[in-house]
């Protein structure tokens, strides 16, 4: 298993407590982060989805997240 999995691996394992860090390397892993306005845009695949940058991330927008890339993987 690689750094990479098991970091995402840690993710997803604790979703409750996940640093802006993490959360934004995540996004960066399966898409692209867009900057400007209020908040920060996730592009995973055609998913559009807007969140707030907030240390540590609402668990909410991590399972949001997680669950764009695992549509991606199916």
């Amino acid at each position: 298993m690689s750094k990479a999995d098991k970091r995402e691996r840690k993710i997803r394992e604790n979703i409750k407590n996940v640093s802006l860090e993490e959360f934004e390397w995540l996004i960066n892993k399966y898409g692209t982060l867009k900057f400007g306005g209020n908040h920060p845009i996730a592009c995973i695949g055609d998913t559009r989805y807007a969140f707030k940058r907030k240390n540590p991330v609402d668990y909410h927008y991590v399972k949001d997240v997680l669950e764009f890339i695992d549509r991606l993987e199916y």
